[in-house]
């Protein structure tokens, strides 16, 4: 939602309007809007995009097998964390 608050904000919209009509509270939004993408989101991508690449030298790898690959490429993370990963990626 807070995208939407950032457009209608470029289009003249004020914040507070619209964080009212989309039952927002503005404090959340300004800490997004200071940095809207979080670390742990960072490393996730980071971690995502070693996984994605260690399944496309070979698709036949498990999770586990994944978790290596990808810690051989400097990506550290536990088995569990490279199965929620590809799971919730399909």
């Amino acid at each position: 939602m807070y995208p939407l608050v950032s457009e209608l904000a470029a289009d003249g919209i004020p914040v507070t309007v619209s964080c009212r009509v989309l039952k927002l509270a503005r404090q959340p939004y300004y800490r997004w809007l200071a940095a809207p993408i979080t670390v742990s989101e960072v490393v996730e991508a980071y971690r995502a995009n070693a996984l994605f690449d260690a399944h496309r030298d070979d698709p036949e790898f498990g999770h586990r097998l994944l978790a290596d690959e990808a810690r051989d490429a400097g990506e550290a993370m536990a088995d569990r964390t490279a199965w929620r990963i590809t799971s919730s990626n399909g």
